[in-house]
């Protein structure tokens, strides 16, 4: 079975830590792979960590085709949804997903408002205009989500790093955020 890798989509998830990707490469080798690596035709879907760990060790896994899927786009938010709905997921990750999760309705949008000879009908998902529609999707209050947006749009890449690993939370991160870069990196690499 030829299985291919998509790099664009790994940045819908954030990777393992060393921790948690050793637990899951354990479980793997002891317990085999339980669950079914989600493939749309040969690009992977979901199970990037997985295949990897399979693929090391020459273990046999399972697949599933998703034939839903029509586009990139509804890969990129069924992945989204999926990410959302786990428990380990921080606030920050949430709200993070959520904004992707609004443009990519909104690029969707505009590409079905353009008139096009080849225009391809797609599922609409719930609208993400309002903050507090982004919010909602993402179980944080719109204060939350205006303060990640501040940080993806203002922060240094190693603020941005910091709020992820949980070093800085996201009120400091916001505030950190409006200053200039070098006194974010300090900050970030004080906590």
């Amino acid at each position: 079975m030829n299985i291919t890798v998509n790099e664009e989509l790994k940045r819908y998830i954030d990777p393992l830590t060393p921790e948690e990707h050793d637990s899951l490469e354990r479980s793997i080798q002891a317990e085999g792979c339980r669950d079914a690596l989600v493939l749309w035709g040969d690009i992977l879907v979901d199970g990037h960590n997985r295949y990897g760990i399979c693929q090391k060790h020459g273990l046999p896994f399972q697949t599933v085709q998703n034939t839903r899927f029509q586009s990139m786009q509804d890969v990129h938010l069924w992945m989204i949804d999926q990410h959302l709905g786990r428990r380990s997921v921080s606030d920050f990750q949430r709200g993070v997903l959520a904004l992707r999760k609004r443009e990519i309705v909104a690029e969707r949008r505009a590409q079905a408002l353009a008139p096009s000879a080849e225009q391809t009908t797609h599922p609409e998902p719930e609208p993400l205009i309002s903050r507090e529609a982004i919010a909602k999707t993402a179980r944080l209050s719109s204060g939350q989500v205006m303060m990640i947006e501040k940080i993806q749009k203002q922060a240094a890449p190693e603020l941005v790093a910091a709020v992820k690993s949980g070093t800085i939370s996201i009120n400091a991160a916001a505030a950190v955020a409006t200053l200039p870069a070098e006194e974010q990196v300090a900050a970030a690499i004080a906590g």
